[in-house]
């Protein structure tokens, strides 16, 4: 656990946000990679990876200031972490969805192409994330005896996120970032096999990280909000897995050009 990385002229360089900032300039850049071998054209990719990048952080940060609501009311002093934190993903994930929606109608560019070409580097992202969550202590876990527990000794930690120190804890953070690893790996093995279409990469995505999140969820040990007897993110996967269940199902009966062809005829538009 090392939550400041080092120090400029007295002021912390938090390992965190490195490794946020690295999330998302990674998984920006290999959407990128993977737009060109599809014909998509790179500039209209980049200003949409930029939508995404900006939309992600102020929803992750509104979803963490709606499911803490109280803690922030009582105490509005405590509105400094929300932006040292970087929020519920999510409320991140949610909020770049509806952006990228809204930017690929704009602009006219195939839906489901697009988002199957940004759902890996969202992954790949989410695998770097999770450890800055490590580094810093936050979305941790319940107390544990499993011998693969972690015990956090930071008290800047404690005092940032409220990490229990001194006592052993699912290591949740890597659970996470082990899951998106195999979501990822997954996604890429799989993208080319069997009957293809536009929106499966995503979907498929979708359908993998809500599973994996649900089951994670009840390891985690920290404050997150919740849904009558669910946390906020298990009741968002309860509403995003049936969700991509039927859209990879109406999106795989449909007949329609191959993602090549189609982002070929868009970008000659």
């Amino acid at each position: 656990m090392h939550p400041i990385l080092f120090e400029i002229w007295g002021f912390p360089v938090y390992t965190y946000g490195v490794l946020l900032a690295a999330a998302y300039l990674l998984g920006l850049q290999f959407a990128l990679v993977r737009a060109r071998t599809r014909n998509l054209d790179p500039n209209r990719v980049m200003d949409l990876g930029i939508w995404i990048i900006i939309s992600a952080l102020a929803g992750a940060k509104l979803l963490l200031l709606i499911v803490d609501f109280d803690r922030y009311w009582s105490n509005p002093g405590e509105l400094g972490s929300l932006l040292r934190s970087g929020g519920v993903f999510y409320g991140g994930l949610i909020a770049a969805v509806v952006v990228a929606l809204w930017y690929l109608w704009r602009h006219r560019m195939p839906m489901w192409t697009v988002t199957d070409v940004f759902a890996p580097g969202i992954a790949l992202g989410h695998v770097i994330g999770r450890f800055g969550c490590l580094f810093a202590g936050c979305c941790f876990g319940r107390p544990t005896d499993v011998p693969w527990a972690i015990t956090f000794h930071s008290e800047y930690a404690a005092r940032n996120a409220g990490t229990p120190l001194n006592q052993p804890l699912h290591p949740t953070q890597l659970y996470e970032a082990g899951a998106e690893l195999l979501i990822l790996v997954l996604l890429l093995v799989t993208e080319r096999k069997g009957r293809t279409f536009p929106g499966r990469t995503f979907w498929g995505y979708m359908l993998l990280y809500g599973i994996s999140r649900f089951i994670i969820e009840f390891y985690r040990g920290d404050t997150r909000g919740a849904v009558g007897m669910f946390s906020t993110s298990q009741f968002v996967s309860i509403i995003i897995v049936p969700l991509a269940i039927v859209m990879l199902i109406v999106l795989g009966r449909r007949v329609g050009p191959a993602p090549k062809a189609d982002a070929r005829r868009a970008r000659a538009a």
